[in-house]
């Protein structure tokens, strides 16, 4: 027997609690059962977002929020700005250009974080550019973008709103929607929300909606102004995930149980353990700056493929990472720490990848990088 071990980031492990919850028996989407149950889930939404604003649930993967996030608030030939530093970012550059944007591109270095002074350089250039698309944490390089300066930077600009990709972020790092001034925020239940995939979350600032009003691209289910009718009725314009959204409470229970401040700051531990274990092993971290709290990325040995050891790991361990994605992949594994997850997931995945290196015949002394975990774990409860 091989345990199964899940440490992707995203799709995440399910609380038992959760799980138990959305066992129960299917009630009907336009039925008086359900609407408390979409009531409760749009209030912890707003809650986790810090945000009054609506925040949508939608049917889909976190993609399908990024869809909607283009099409309801822009028209044919607007001129945006993407920051692309991973393989989401270059996922805005493709939506928007699906749906005919111009898009002008800041390139950052895969593994480095945007520099504000660049993004603001742009609008200078381009007072015309109507959005600026970004992700919170760059999943596939384990960085995250400054969100809180970049914020500042655009909501000066009264035609031009700011669209976050938050979809591994949510959870794992203080987003305050609200008081930062983030127009649209995207999310995914998989990832920091502890559920199955299938649902996706938008916050909508008053800007962004007063920017939709005068939107000309194609839309339908991604119909942001239906699904807003629709939650003032505790429903949502098509057919509810309602075994999803039942499970949605249940894990913001659990979050608001732990306060969030306290689920904050226990992905940001995590993330800072995993780090110093894997610095221990003598290995280097592929993110350079600012390193995301949700996911760590790690450069694979030279000349060991980085594939080969996300494969080893799964296949005679059990343990479900992640390997590298677009240029990086086969020079990078990710190893997350996101939603339902503590410390001794850390210990079971840096021992995993000590014995993984050591059979590929890289130099390391069993151990240390456990050591390190449990030595950092102690100082912290000292």
């Amino acid at each position: 027997m091989l345990k199964k071990y899940l440490l992707a980031p995203g799709p995440t492990p399910i609380p038992p609690e959760v799980l138990s919850a959305m066992s129960m028996p299917i009630i009907h989407h336009r039925s008086t059962d359900f609407i408390p149950v979409l009531e409760s889930a749009k209030k912890g939404l707003q809650w986790l977002y810090q945000t009054k604003n609506d925040v949508l649930i939608l049917c889909s993967t976190g993609t399908g929020g990024m869809v909607g996030a283009v099409n309801n608030f822009f028209s044919p030939n607007d001129k945006v700005l993407v920051i692309n530093g991973g393989n989401f970012g270059e996922r805005w550059t493709k939506i928007c250009q699906a749906y005919g944007l111009q898009v002008q591109e800041i390139a950052v270095e895969w593994g480095y974080t945007v520099k504000p002074e660049a993004v603001e350089e742009a609008l200078k250039k381009s007072p015309d550019i109507k959005g600026v698309f970004v992700q919170a944490s760059e999943t596939s390089t384990g960085v995250y973008h400054d969100i809180q300066t970049l914020s500042e930077i655009v909501k000066k600009r009264d035609n031009t709103i700011f669209i976050v990709d938050a979809i591994s972020a949510l959870a794992a790092h203080d987003l305050r929607t609200d008081k930062w001034g983030i127009d649209i925020m995207v999310g995914g239940s998989q990832k920091g929300l502890m559920l199955p995939p299938g649902l996706a979350f938008v916050s909508i600032s008053e800007k962004a909606w007063k920017m939709a009003d005068n939107a000309k691209l194609p839309r339908f289910y991604f119909n942001f102004k239906k699904e807003r009718e629709a939650l003032a009725k505790n429903q949502t314009n098509f057919t509810s995930a309602v075994t999803l959204i039942i499970g949605l409470n249940e894990s913001i229970k659990l979050l608001q149980k732990e306060g969030l401040e306290n689920v904050i700051k226990r992905h940001e531990n995590l993330a800072n353990i995993t780090r110093q274990a894997i610095k221990a092993i003598g290995l280097e971290l592929y993110s350079k700056e600012s390193p995301s709290n949700a996911v760590t990325a790690i450069l694979a040995p030279e000349g060991i493929d980085g594939q080969a050891i996300y494969k080893t790991l799964k296949d005679k361990y059990g343990i479900t990472a992640a390997g590298g994605q677009g240029k990086a992949k086969g020079k990078i594994f990710r190893i997350a720490h996101l939603g339902y997850a503590d410390i001794f997931d850390i210990i079971i995945a840096i021992s995993g990848i000590e014995m993984v290196l050591a059979e590929m015949g890289f130099p390391l002394k069993l151990g240390r990088g456990v050591a390190m975990v449990e030595k950092l774990l102690l100082l912290r409860s000292s």
